[in-house]
């Protein structure tokens, strides 16, 4: 089973072919370049097998933040498995699309 960072740090690369710009749980105050995809850890979901773990899916909050409303980068997001789209608000004339991936 790989373990829980080699599979963040596969999906970060992942998120790197998409957007040039991405962060994973930045501190408040960090300055962001845009657009940008910012994720962050969730819960780990376990499928038990003779009740033993083996398969985990960690899930990640992923947001896009783009000042273009018509974000190019969004749709990719939305393409990627167990992936689904969470919602979209604008705050500081920003574009924030929020989705939710296992991986």
């Amino acid at each position: 089973m790989a373990s829980t960072l080699n599979k963040r740090l596969e999906l970060h690369e992942m998120l790197k072919n998409i957007c040039d710009n991405v962060y994973f749980s930045p501190p408040s105050g960090h300055k962001l370049k845009y657009p940008c995809i910012i994720y962050d850890r969730g819960y780990t979901k376990v499928s038990y097998g003779d009740n033993s773990p083996y398969m985990l899916d960690t899930r990640y909050t992923l947001t896009v933040i783009d000042p273009d409303p018509d974000s190019e980068i969004a749709p990719q997001i939305e393409r990627l498995q167990k992936c689904s789209f969470d919602r979209h608000f604008v705050s500081d004339d920003l574009n924030h699309d929020v989705f939710t991936i296992y991986y």
